[in-house]
């Protein structure tokens, strides 16, 4: 029987060496669901995007950036998972350096793009809702677009090379660059977390401030005020972020990302947390791969119309009849 060390490095899903098979047929099981229902939400958000021309958007462009990086993570990385764990511990393929290598890349880089995109759509819309119209535009051109998008898979190459050491929990445990590179993953992550709750909560704030104002006075009498009156609430089209999608966007994404922090600033600090802990921690946050596309979506009336609608992009809409 293999030790927990050599059982953990090998295993790509995080599993303990004493775990059962059945165990492992659930999580590879789990793994397949997941592989599959976000490969075709991530495809559908994509397709979508491309197909209709009111969907291409500055802040839609960066939901592709993502459903683009979750590609690599739900129709990659995940179907090996799910297939590598039905294998038994001692297969070749889970001891194989460089085949553990390429599949740290692609979660690493599917992870890293993913996280960097929430943020910017995060920000983008933060722009949008908070600022003028000028500096959105100024700040939000084509060219600085592909460059935000370039930007967060060149960073997210840096960090690639790391990956494997990081998500294997024998080397976590035992080896103390791995612990810091975990340091470093979880201080990133917060980080980013924190910037991402205040441009949202910046968004719930200016949308109840233009509710209010327009709840005091009459909407008819602002046009006859002698003076110009306050900037008018953001455009519906665009703005369809309630208070209460925007807070959900916000628990879901903490409820996948936080575990993992708190799992790593707990096993440098104090101790290592107990390996099925950093397993479900892992695990939270690669699902979040399969339900970005659904977060960014599900409120969007022109996401729902044009899923509903089927019509191939530049067919003309038939002639009413007479």
């Amino acid at each position: 029987m293999p030790n927990a060390s050599s059982w953990s490095v090998s295993s790509p899903l995080l599993l303990l060496w004493e775990d059962s098979s059945g165990t492992r047929i659930f999580l590879s099981l789990l793994y397949a669901v997941l592989a599959i229902s976000g490969t075709l939400s991530n495809v559908m958000v994509i397709y979508l995007v491309f197909s209709f021309k009111k969907l291409q958007t500055t802040s839609n462009a960066f939901i592709v950036n993502g459903c683009a990086a979750d590609l690599s993570v739900c129709a990659l990385w995940m179907p090996q998972e799910a297939v590598l764990g039905l294998l038994p511990p001692n297969s070749s393929s889970l001891r194989s350096a460089e085949y553990r290598l390429l599949r740290g890349g692609l979660l690493g880089l599917g992870l890293t793009v993913s996280l960097a995109s929430h943020l910017l759509v995060a920000f983008n819309r933060y722009v949008l809702i908070t600022k003028l119209p000028s500096v959105y535009q100024a700040l939000y051109q084509r060219r600085h677009t592909g460059c935000m998008i370039g930007l967060s898979w060149a960073l997210a190459l840096l960090p690639v090379p790391l990956l494997p050491g990081l998500w294997t929990l024998g080397s976590a445990q035992s080896d103390g660059s791995s612990r810091y590179t975990a340091l470093l993953l979880a201080l990133a992550v917060l980080g980013q977390t924190a910037l991402l709750l205040h441009c949202y909560l910046g968004i719930v704030r200016r949308v109840r401030g233009s509710a209010k104002r327009v709840s005091v006075l009459n909407f008819h009498l602002l046009h006859q005020l002698p003076f110009p009156a306050a900037p008018p609430p953001p455009r519906r089209a665009q703005r369809r972020l309630s208070s209460v999608s925007v807070l959900l966007l916000c628990c879901v994404f903490l409820l996948g990302t936080q575990p993992l922090v708190w799992v790593s600033l707990l096993g440098f600090f104090l101790r290592p947390a107990p390996p099925a802990l950093q397993a479900a921690s892992w695990l939270l946050l690669c699902s979040l791969s399969a339900l970005n596309p659904l977060l960014y979506t599900w409120r969007s009336e022109e996401f729902r119309r044009a899923a509903r609608g089927h019509r191939p992009p530049g067919s003309r809409a038939a002639p009413a009849p007479v």
